[in-house]
């Protein structure tokens, strides 16, 4: 049998021909680490639901963002849990709220690290929900000025780049023209963009204890099979004055983040969401597959889809892994 010239195990037979031959880089500098504040102190609280996963008081996320910066890892976001909530997710936009805490602290005390804001009412209201409810759904426009004040909250205290996660329609907009408007032309917006409604987030409203108390996120989260509308989506943030769009989650949608991708060519950011961490976790404890190989495995694909960013709650694990020589 003749063979064809052209052999592709010729360029795997080993490890630096491999390295040379590589077509997808992941590296340190494309990790986000998403982190859980509270208050208090010295307050250390594991979120069942996501092993190795902690809700933190601000002296203990100083510690971990130091160890967080160390490792090379540029970013970190911040979710905060407040200490009360109410309907109208007051703690949000209150410049002495937990997240304002954290920024000032981590500003003074790890100036070297980027720190992103999640911008969204679900932490903070009782009701669980993104925004103002209004005869039992969420209403868009009120929500907007909820969501500007906290934006500039957040720019404040410190944020170097806020990111609205809540899907009102249009709040890309005005939260740029309040930054704008009060000299913080400088700070970025990173938009969830196509952001799903997914059963993927359950892990992570254990953490962020955001759960809603009634009905669900679908009248302003996309629907799963709309792929035309995602990119609708993003195109709108875009036109609205987003610097970096997202797309939330990872693994079920690496055709969205394709797609984003090759039709914007922007600074593009995927989430990879705590079900998929959980899984991973609890599928490795059981001797199911190797941790390391699958997490590689998973943000290699996620970078091969197009993103530039990637949030993940596997980032401190990545980078180890990165600086022995891992991909």
């Amino acid at each position: 049998m003749e063979f064809p010239e052209y052999r592709p195990r010729r360029l795997r037979k080993n490890e630096n021909l491999r390295r040379m031959v590589r077509a997808t880089r992941l590296s340190v500098d494309n990790l986000i680490m998403p982190l859980f504040v509270v208050p208090g102190a010295r307050v250390r609280n594991p979120v069942a639901s996501m092993p190795g996963v902690e809700q933190l008081s601000v002296d203990y996320l100083v510690d971990e963002c130091k160890g967080i910066h160390d490792l090379g890892i540029p970013a970190v976001i911040l979710f905060g849990i407040p200490e009360n909530k109410d309907p109208a997710g007051s703690g949000a936009y209150n410049d002495h709220g937990i997240v304002q805490q954290a920024l000032r602290a981590l500003k003074k005390q790890v100036p070297g690290l980027l720190v992103i804001t999640d911008v969204c009412l679900c932490e903070y209201t009782d009701h669980g929900h993104c925004g103002v409810v209004v005869d039992g759904d969420v209403d868009n426009d009120a929500t907007l000025d909820l969501l500007v004040k906290e934006a500039l909250s957040h720019a404040k205290a410190g944020a170097d780049i806020v990111a609205p996660s809540d899907m009102m329609d249009g709040r890309v907009g005005v939260i740029r023209e309040a930054l704008d408007e009060e000299g913080f032309d400088h700070i970025p917006i990173m938009a969830y963009a196509a952001k799903f409604a997914s059963g993927f987030y359950g892990p992570f409203r254990d953490a962020a204890e955001s759960t809603p108390q009634f009905g669900d996120r679908r009248s302003y989260q996309m629907d799963p099979p709309n792929a035309d509308e995602a990119l609708r989506e993003v195109r709108l943030d875009i036109e609205e004055g987003a610097d970096i769009v997202m797309v939330k989650p990872a693994l079920p949608y690496l055709d969205i983040l394709w797609r984003v991708k090759e039709t914007f060519g922007y600074p593009l950011a995927a989430y990879n969401v705590s079900g998929e961490y959980a899984m991973i976790k609890a599928a490795a404890r059981n001797g199911w597959l190797d941790e390391e190989r699958v997490v590689m495995e998973m943000l290699i694909a996620i970078r091969r889809a197009g993103a530039d960013m990637i949030l993940t709650y596997f980032a401190k694990d990545a980078a180890r892994q990165l600086a022995r020589g891992g991909r």
